[in-house]
């Protein structure tokens, strides 16, 4: 999910995505920053338009908005595009000495960095299966999105999401607005169904360049469906570089050669369908380090998501339903 850091910036974590294919599992993407290996279902849409914020005392990163576009390719694979308008915000800061001018505030603001993924959800696991080697099950597995769908049979996964940050031929790296790419993230997502308890995981690896650090992602979201329209989650999230640039390497705001940043958050957010077809969803989240903030540092003060999610393509088949009729052999 792209929640853009104080030293990352917008474009090298761009990898919020969509999900809706399996409701009874858990639901991570937008607005969270865990990703899972669900996918919208094949030739559905899944559009997100959020409004997503970062700050910190140093600095601030905001999207306004994140245009994020995904589309099914069968069941098991999701084609992604993503791409925000940036704002990089550099705060008034004090003088670390008496003999050190004050350093003003500026803000800037420019075409972020275009994100490109593939997921692919490469197994799961269906109640009475065998973990190992798939039994065909004998009931129908559609969708619990779909009208008149009993429970979702799908009670485990597990999927790779591969995702290429790319610049656009704009002045935003130059200007320091996002940071030099290219940045390839590699993740493997899991998720899981504890009985009324949605569990989703992620662990994956930047690839960053000579001008962005490597760096290590974690996350989990734990939560309940309380409805088909309703759905609420808390989650834990990490980011830690894995290596530490030069002195001079980057642009801007993005020059290194400080210590290895981090980020460890807490956040608390859900969806609620705002009518009823269900395709269109309003995405909220909010949430804050649970680390100690300083302006030498990544930790952020706040971050938040707010967006709009729309879901597109062709009505899922509504299963049918067998009518019981009572035969009434008494007199007439």
């Amino acid at each position: 999910m792209t929640f853009p850091l104080p030293r990352f910036r917008a474009g090298s974590l761009l990898f919020l995505l969509a999900v809706m294919a399996a409701r009874a599992l858990a639901q991570a993407g937008p607005p969270f920053r865990t990703d899972d290996p669900e996918t919208p279902g094949n030739k559905h849409w899944e559009i997100n338009f959020g409004w997503i914020g970062d700050r910190n005392p140093a600095a601030g990163d905001y999207q306004v908005p994140d245009f994020d576009i995904n589309y099914g390719l069968g069941d098991r694979i999701q084609l992604k595009y993503e791409l925000p308008i940036a704002i990089e915000e550099n705060r008034l800061l004090p003088p670390v000495s008496e003999t050190q001018p004050v350093v003003p505030g500026s803000a800037l603001a420019g075409l972020g960095a275009s994100l490109l993924g593939v997921k692919w959800r490469f197994y799961q696991h269906h109640p009475g299966d065998p973990w190992i080697g798939r039994t065909p099950s004998l009931v129908n597995e559609t969708p619990a999105s779909a009208e008149g769908a009993g429970e979702p049979l799908v009670d485990f996964s597990i999927g790779t999401y591969p995702q290429l940050s790319l610049n656009n031929p704009t002045s935003s790296v130059r200007r320091g607005v996002v940071a030099s790419g290219p940045d390839f993230l590699l993740p493997l997502e899991a998720n899981a169904r504890l009985g009324p308890i949605r569990i989703d995981g992620e662990v994956g690896y930047h690839f960053g360049n000579q001008s962005l650090p490597q760096s290590w992602i974690r996350g989990m979201i734990v939560g309940h469906e309380f409805s088909d329209s309703t759905e609420a989650y808390a989650e834990i999230y990490d980011q830690q570089d894995a290596n530490r640039l030069p002195a001079g390497h980057g642009v801007g705001e993005f020059a290194t050669g400080q210590s290895k940043q981090r980020q460890t958050t807490l956040g608390l957010g859900g969806r609620q369908a705002l009518n009823k077809q269900k395709d269109l969803i309003l995405l909220l989240m909010g949430g804050t380090s649970f680390q100690t903030v300083s302006v030498y540092n990544s930790q952020p003060t706040w971050i938040a998501y707010v967006g709009l999610q729309l879901l597109l393509g062709p009505k899922e088949p509504v299963m049918p339903q067998v009518e019981q009729k009572v035969l009434n052999l008494g007199p007439q």
